[in-house]
């Protein structure tokens, strides 16, 4: 089938789902950058690119799309499928709990269960039992912040707070600097190039933020052209996935003020680090798709007095 047969057989937004769905299935397509199934892969892609909202289907399925809109779809459905990229990055747009950000390929497509935690932890009814009070934060920073989502979320939660946010990579600094001035926080978040802690001399924080790389190499060696979409150095995190998480922990008692804390995001290392660092006390986070691939430790934790 051409895509002008598409565009002419294909009329509804319901039409062009059923056959996203059909086409990504055939395809053998992987997920896992904000979806989990062709359906929902679909659903994002088509909803996005006619800058719909993206959870809420049921509504447009049976509305009849314009010419333009169709062309568009068919478009998009057939470069998913061929190009495997994931469908942010043909959209150019990615969301964290409904906010959402610019993404292209000079960072990877923003997914951090930080993100859920954070929004979990300070609009719950109770406030949280161990992240410290959003009005009471002065300085944040975020380590490998990549495209600056978290820094974003970080100087929405904290509005008192001046936000440091630090990337090795100049390119994803450049996608970053794009979503500070969409997000209008631009006067309350600085960007540092460097590794890690390295541009951040004598300077301390009420709340250190990081997701970090951390996929080890046998799994960076079975990824799906989807993930190696991504730059790589935003998911290699050495052979067992913890170099930096190991490097970030040395190093962050150095940049905590007294009363403060780490929230990092380490993805399948709980055992290796509990076994490694067992004098730390590692609180362990539960978020809707995991129980242990976050942790936060207080300052004091790590020997800040």
């Amino acid at each position: 089938m051409t895509q002008d047969d598409i565009t002419t057989e294909l009329v509804t937004l319901r039409d062009y789902w059923r056959y996203a769905i059909s086409r990504f299935n055939a395809a053998d397509l992987s997920y896992g950058h904000g979806t989990t199934t062709a359906g929902d892969d679909a659903a994002f892609l088509l909803l996005d690119t006619l800058d719909l909202p993206i959870d809420t289907l049921d509504p447009f399925l049976d509305a009849r799309l314009l010419p333009a809109e169709r062309a568009l779809l068919a478009e998009r459905i057939e470069a998913r499928v061929t190009t495997r990229k994931p469908s942010a990055y043909l959209t150019g747009r990615s969301y964290i709990q409904g906010v959402r950000f610019f993404v292209d390929e000079r960072v990877i497509v923003p997914r951090s269960h930080i993100g859920e935690i954070l929004f979990s932890e300070y609009l719950g009814e109770h406030g949280s039992s161990f992240l410290p009070d959003p009005m009471l934060v002065e300085s944040a920073v975020d380590i490998c912040t990549g495209s600056g989502c978290l820094a974003v979320l970080a100087a929405k939660f904290f509005p008192q707070a001046s936000v440091d946010a630090v990337d090795l990579s100049a390119d994803a600094l450049e996608v970053a600097r794009l979503n500070l001035a969409e997000h209008d926080v631009e006067d309350q978040v600085t960007l540092l190039q460097g590794d890690l802690f390295a541009p951040l001399a004598g300077r301390t924080y009420d709340l250190i933020i990081t997701n970090p790389p951390y996929v080890d190499h046998a799994a960076l060696a079975g990824y799906p052209p989807e993930f190696r979409a991504e730059p790589e150095m935003a998911h290699d995190g050495g052979e067992d996935g913890l170099d930096l998480v190991r490097k970030i922990l040395a190093a962050a008692a150095n940049h905590l003020n007294p009363g403060g804390g780490m929230i990092c995001e380490i993805g399948s290392g709980r055992e290796i680090l509990e076994e490694e660092f067992p004098h730390l006390d590692f609180v362990w986070l539960e978020t809707e798709q995991s129980q242990d691939a976050v942790f936060f430790i207080s300052a004091e934790a790590l020997g800040v007095s």
